[in-house]
């Protein structure tokens, strides 16, 4: 018998993941069945379950794989010298999770199935801690870049590295909320939102 290789076996699980992310964002979480991602996968029973089995996996891998991809954008960008601003870095994530790469197509659809997945968690301990850990090697990346801005002479040292690392998680999460309720906003409104905030000065007032 012939011996499968790894690539073959990554493509297969590509394949289903990629096909339940278009189920999720065009009919949400709930409302999507095994048996519809089977015929979105156009793959039998048997090959979907190999690899997931049951709907809270593939929920819980295209979480935790997003929550990768954004590490990865930050921790590349804090080897960069001097790294990229807030509102370019924040900009170019949002833009690669809800422009480029959308599962199906529709952001304000995909935009619906990350609020649905972090709802999910207050009910899901599994999904929660998956979530959780995204969550804090985020703030972790965050932080890098902080003291990377520093170190380059973009920031001031006063704020604690962790604070300033919630507060930009915090604006992208507010983001990927605008674009599930109200849909059609533009990456570009984000990034100009925030060049408009880092140009303030703080001033004492009398």
């Amino acid at each position: 018998m012939a011996r499968v290789s790894q690539a073959h076996l990554d493509a297969r699980r590509r394949q289903i993941v990629d096909a339940a992310a278009r189920c999720f964002a065009r009919n949400g979480f709930h409302a999507t069945s095994m048996q519809d991602i089977l015929r979105e996968s156009e793959l039998s029973a048997g090959a979907v379950y190999r690899y997931f089995p049951s709907k809270e996996e593939l929920v819980e891998s295209i979480a935790v794989e997003a929550f990768t991809g954004i590490r990865a954008a930050f921790e590349d960008a804090a080897r960069t010298t001097p790294p990229p601003t807030p509102d370019v870095l924040i900009g170019r994530v949002m833009r690669r999770m809800l422009v480029d790469e959308v599962p199906g197509g529709d952001r304000q659809a995909f935009a619906r199935l990350v609020v649905q997945v972090w709802t999910e968690t207050l009910r899901n301990e599994r999904l929660a801690a998956a979530l959780g850990e995204g969550y804090a090697s985020m703030r972790v990346a965050w932080a890098t870049l902080v003291h990377a801005y520093r170190d380059a002479g973009l920031m001031e040292s006063q704020v604690d590295a962790d604070h300033v690392a919630r507060t930009l998680i915090a604006t992208a999460q507010g983001f990927i909320a605008q674009q599930a309720l109200f849909g059609d906003v533009r990456v570009e409104i984000l990034e100009d939102g925030l060049r408009g905030l880092m140009s303030m000065r703080n001033s004492k007032i009398s």
